[in-house]
C-alpha cells in the first residue's frame, strides 16, 4: 500500500489561489478515480476537484472558506501500490492514528457481550407498563421539552424508523428505558397523548445560537454590495410606467408560435428600450475607475442581468445587446439564466457588464433601491406589474402599472440626466411599437 497526495490543480488562466467551497468525502471515506472530493472557487465561477485514483481518504488540507494556493496539496490518500510519494516510516502518522482512532470507535448499536457467570443468579427486573410506570418516569406528566437542546435520544434502529414514518421528532419524546432510552411504548405513550405536548412545544424558550460562516459566492457577494455601498453615493429614481400596451403586444407576439423564437417575457423589451435609451446618453453605460480618476465610456452595450440561484446572486451578462433583436435577446437571457442555475456558467458568462437590470419578477414590490453593481454607473430594477385604476380624463380605467426603480452613480451621473434616461425608456416602454422604430 502507498499514499498518493492530491495538490489543487490550475482551475483557471491567471488564478493563483481559490477558496474551498465544499467537501464531498472525509477522512476514511472510499473514494473510485472521478469521485468529486471537493469544490473550490474562483472569482464567481466554481470547480469540482475529482480523484485521479482509487483510494481510502487518509487527510483533508483545507477547512471550508480558506483560501488554497494552487499546487498546495489538499488530500491525502491510501493506494494499492506505491502511491505519488514516499512515506517515511517516522514521518507524520496523525492521520494514520485519526483513521485507526475512527475505526477502533465503539459502534452505537453493538451487540451485547456474553455476560460472565455470576455468583448469585439475579432476578430478572419485571417490565413495567408505561401506564404502571412511576409518576417521573412516565412522558405524559411533561408539559415541556423532555430533552435539552442539543441532547441526542436513545432509541433502536425500529424505533427511529417508526417515530421518522411517523414524523414524530425523537427529540421531544421522553423514554423510559435505560438511559432514557426510547421504546416503542414511549412512541405510543407520545402519540397518545396527542397535541398537548405540541403546543406546549411549539411555545418553548429557544436559547440556541447556529454560527454560519460566510464562504464562496454569498462571501464575494458580501464584498461586492459593500464596497458598492461604501464608495457609490447612490441616487435612485422611481417612475410609474403604463405597460398595458406592451402586455397586450407581447400576449399577441407569443401566440404566433415559431420553433425559432423563445416566449418573450418583459426583459428583452426592456432591454432594446434601454439601448435606445443609451444611444442618446452614452455617458450612462460606462465603468468609473474611481481612484484613477476615469470614466470608461463603452460603445458595446452589455447588459447583466441579476439572477438568483440556488447557491446567491449572479450578474451574467448579455453581450452585445445593441446587436441583438428582441428574439436574440430573449433567448441569450434563457440560455445565461438555465446555465447560472445550473452552476455551468463559464467566468466570461459572469463578468464584462456595463449596465445592469435587476427584477424580482412577481416578488418585485412596489418600489426598491437597487445597489449599483460596482465599477458601473446605473443599475435598471423592475418592480412587479399591477392592475391600478387610472384617470383617463372622465373616468377611472384599470390599467397594467409598474414602477422603475432605478439608481445612479452620483458622482458622475447628475439627477438631471438620471430622470432623462428614465422618462425615455418609459416613453418607449408605454409606447412599444417605438422599440421597433430606428
Amino acid at each position: 500500500m502507498g499514499e498518493h497526495v492530491i495538490k489543487l490543480p490550475d482551475v483557471g488562466e491567471g488564478v493563483a489561489e481559490a477558496e474551498l467551497v465544499e467537501w464531498h468525502v472525509k477522512v476514511g471515506d472510499l473514494v473510485r478515480e472521478d469521485t468529486v472530493l471537493a469544490a473550490v472557487m474562483t472569482d464567481k465561477a466554481t470547480v469540482e476537484i475529482p480523484s485521479p485514483v482509487d483510494g481510502e481518504i487518509l487527510w483533508l488540507g483545507a477547512e471550508i472558506g480558506d483560501t488554497v494556493a494552487i499546487g498546495s496539496p489538499i488530500v491525502r490518500l491510501k493506494v494499492a501500490g506505491e502511491g505519488n510519494v514516499k512515506v517515511e516510516t517516522g514521518g507524520d502518522s496523525a492521520p494514520k492514528a485519526e483513521a485507526l482512532a475512527k475505526s477502533a470507535e465503539p459502534k452505537a448499536e453493538a451487540q451485547p457481550s456474553t455476560p460472565k457467570p455470576a455468583s448469585k443468579p439475579a432476578e430478572a427486573p419485571a417490565k413495567v407498563s408505561p401506564a404502571a410506570a412511576p409518576k417521573a418516569m412516565r412522558p405524559a406528566s411533561i408539559s415541556g421539552a423532555p430533552r435539552a437542546e442539543g441532547e441526542k435520544p436513545l432509541a433502536s434502529p425500529a424505533v427511529r424508523l417508526r417515530a421518522k414514518e411517523a414524523g414524530i421528532d425523537l427529540r421531544q419524546v421522553l423514554g423510559s428505558g435505560p438511559a432514557g432510552r426510547i421504546s416503542h411504548e414511549d412512541l405510543d405513550a407520545f402519540v397518545a397523548r396527542g397535541p398537548q405536548l405540541a403546543r406546549a412545544i411549539g411555545l418553548a424558550q429557544k436559547d440556541g445560537v447556529e454560527d454560519i460562516k460566510v464562504v464562496g459566492l454569498r462571501r464575494k457577494i458580501a464584498e461586492k454590495m459593500s464596497l458598492a455601498k461604501s464608495r457609490i453615493p447612490h441616487i435612485t429614481y422611481v417612475e410609474e410606467i403604463d405597460v398595458t400596451a406592451l402586455e397586450e403586444l407581447r400576449a399577441t407576439l407569443n401566440k404566433e408560435k415559431r420553433g425559432d423564437r423563445p416566449k418573450l417575457t418583459l426583459l428583452p423589451f426592456l432591454m432594446r428600450a434601454m439601448v435606445k435609451a443609451i444611444a442618446e446618453q452614452p455617458n450612462l453605460n460606462a465603468l468609473f475607475d474611481d481612484e484613477a480618476g476615469v470614466i470608461h465610456q463603452h460603445e458595446g452595450i452589455h447588459i447583466g442581468i441579476a439572477a438568483q440561484t440556488p447557491n446567491g446572486l449572479v450578474v451574467p451578462v448579455v453581450k452585445h445587446a445593441e446587436a441583438r433583436d428582441l428574439w436574440d435577446s430573449a433567448a441569450e437571457v434563457n440560455r445565461l439564466a438555465d446555465a447560472a442555475k445550473a452552476g455551468t456558467a463559464s467566468r466570461e458568462e459572469l463578468s464584462g457588464s456595463t449596465i445592469t437590470i435587476t427584477s424580482l419578477g412577481a416578488m418585485g414590490g412596489v418600489a426598491t433601491t437597487p445597489v449599483i453593481n460596482y465599477p458601473e454607473v446605473a443599475i435598471v430594477g423592475v418592480n412587479k406589474i399591477m392592475v391600478r385604476p387610472v384617470w383617463d380624463g372622465t373616468q377611472f380605467i384599470p390599467r397594467k402599472m409598474m414602477n422603475l426603480s432605478s439608481s445612479f452613480d452620483h458622482r458622475v451621473i447628475d439627477g438631471w440626466d438620471a430622470a432623462v434616461f428614465v422618462q425615455r425608456i418609459r416613453a418607449l416602454l408605454e409606447t412599444p411599437a417605438l422599440i421597433f422604430v430606428d
